[in-house]
């Protein structure tokens, strides 16, 4: 997935600042090395990972180098995190807690394993009717299921 590299590129803290130095002005790795208090070497090592994620680009001039922000590979990357919020809720599965605590399942409202079961798709109508072989599967053994013996609302 490309939105992936561009992620990776920018979860490097130095990264993320030459990135925001960058986008106030074109600078060269001189000038971004000195307002970031790391050496040049430093500065092309990470220019390398965010050119090579196409987030920045470099244009000679004269002798220095100066680097400047593709910023429609931002824009695209807001994008991405926008679509990522607007993501259509799964389709339900197993049960569903709503807002108040109660449980859902796909046709009607039903109190299924009111516990925090961590695989409620594993368990088939009410706790109490929960095989051995169920439980094992949903936590691990039976003194560890939350609903044996214990009747939930």
């Amino acid at each position: 997935m490309e939105s992936i590299a561009l992620f990776k590129a920018l979860a490097d803290k130095t990264r993320f600042e030459l990135l925001k130095l960058l986008l106030t002005g074109d600078l060269c790795v001189g000038a971004l090395a000195y307002r970031l208090k790391i050496s040049e070497a430093a500065v092309s090592q990470h220019l390398k990972q965010l050119r090579k994620a196409g987030l920045v680009k470099g244009e000679k001039r004269g002798y220095w180098t100066h680097y400047f922000v593709e910023k429609n590979r931002l824009n695209d990357l807001g994008k991405v995190l926008d679509e990522l919020t607007h993501l259509a809720p799964r389709p339900a599965t197993g049960c569903l807690r709503n807002i108040d605590g109660k449980i859902r399942t796909k046709k009607e409202e039903k109190t299924m394993c009111a516990s925090k079961c961590q695989r409620p798709e594993k368990l088939k109508g009410n706790p109490k009717e929960c095989t051995p072989k169920q439980i094992e599967k949903c936590h691990g053994s039976k003194k560890d299921h939350p609903c044996v013996g214990k009747t939930k609302k």
